[in-house]
């Protein structure tokens, strides 16, 4: 009787290997978690616990997130609004490089807290990506040469044998492969410039945005603005974060809440040339 009682309260071999491969699993779980807090917490917590907040930036928008390849600086509206949100939250700003055609892979795989370069909120994009409140809105604007004589006025832009050229992962390029009928569209990607291809003579034209116009016209002498006649493609701006964190999504539009109210927006478009596009309401 004795020994069928000792019996049971053994533990058997198989018993013991599937207890130990437990405690593994759950070693490893602990272990995981307190090595990337952002596993176990929101971005809040985690730009608390470092007192840094991790900024996406495209380094080529003018006058949005511009690195001045003179002085290796960034400048633009968005460098400046980063670092008032830097302020609100007490932490550094550490600036990640970014486009927009892999803005949506940086986001989600965590490789920063927010994208703060004028991200145009497409749908295409709001299936992958949160977004606060509209801070800017644009329209779609053309640059040619001055010397150009294919497309002089806007009219010439979609027209048989026009070279169109839009930057690849802009908004420019779903609403101009759209839109066009007759042109043909360039996508031009890096290290490729539009402004070199538009120079060569590879493209008669390429679509662009107001902030990127604005820029661009106080640098380029040979530049020439064709502004839609009446509306053509008008996008909200926003800043992107990652889906499913409901806390920080609320943080970031609260701060875009503020600097509407108190100034800070205005005073950094006005800085920067882009008063014309920002939503105050």
């Amino acid at each position: 009787m004795t020994k069928k009682k000792e019996t049971q309260g053994r533990v058997g071999p198989i018993q013991a290997r599937k207890s130990n491969r437990l405690l593994w699993a759950l070693s490893l779980l602990v272990g995981l978690a307190a090595a990337s807090p952002t596993m176990a917490a929101g971005a809040l917590d985690r730009v608390k616990a470092t007192d840094t907040v991790r900024v996406c930036i495209w380094p080529d928008y003018f006058g949005v997130s511009h690195r001045n390849p003179n002085t290796q600086q960034l400048e633009g509206v968005d460098i400046d609004l980063s670092a008032e949100l830097g302020k609100d939250l007490k932490a550094k700003v550490h600036y990640v490089d970014s486009s927009f055609t892999t803005l949506v892979d940086d986001v989600i795989a965590d490789r920063c807290d927010v994208a703060m370069f004028a991200v145009g909120m497409l749908a295409q994009r709001m299936q992958h990506l949160k977004f606060s409140r509209p801070y800017m809105q644009s329209d779609i604007y053309a640059i040619s040469t001055k010397s150009n004589r294919t497309v002089r006025q806007w009219s010439d832009i979609d027209q048989p044998g026009v070279l169109v050229g839009v930057q690849g992962g802009t908004f420019m390029e779903p609403v101009m492969k759209a839109k066009l009928t007759r042109a043909e569209m360039v996508v031009i990607k890096p290290p490729l410039t539009r402004e070199r291809e538009l120079e060569a003579g590879r493209i008669d034209v390429f679509m662009t945005d107001f902030p990127y116009s604005r820029r661009l016209l106080s640098n380029a002498d040979w530049a020439k603005l064709i502004a839609p006649p009446t509306p053509f493609s008008v996008l909200p701006y926003g800043y992107a974060v990652k889906p499913g964190d409901d806390a920080w999504l609320a943080v970031i539009d609260g701060f875009v809440a503020r600097i509407k109210k108190d100034g800070r927006l205005r005073a950094a478009a006005a800085r920067h040339g882009l008063l014309p596009i920002v939503v105050s309401e």
